[in-house]
């Protein structure tokens, strides 16, 4: 929990440094649709982060492993049928 309230300077600051490269020329719209994400995203990172917090208490990681190793499989099956 500590790591991810952590990250969050981290990511502002990132963002910051993108929109500094990018310019402050934003039209009224990209601006309002860059604050209403912004929020959103917010939020959600923390019912989220929640949700986590509270299955992590309740239970193990094995269906986290489980979808590791499936996701593996998966993705070495892609790139091994792909190449």
């Amino acid at each position: 929990e500590y790591t991810f309230f952590l990250a969050i300077p981290v990511m502002f600051g990132a963002s910051l440094l993108k929109v500094v490269k990018f310019g402050f020329a934003f039209t009224s719209m990209e601006l309002t649709l860059l604050i209403v994400g912004t929020v959103v995203s917010f939020i959600v990172s923390l019912f989220v982060l929640r949700f986590l917090m509270g299955y992590i208490k309740k239970h193990d990681f094995k269906v986290f492993g489980w979808y590791r190793i499936a996701l593996g499989a998966v993705v070495l099956l892609y790139f091994g049928l792909a190449a």
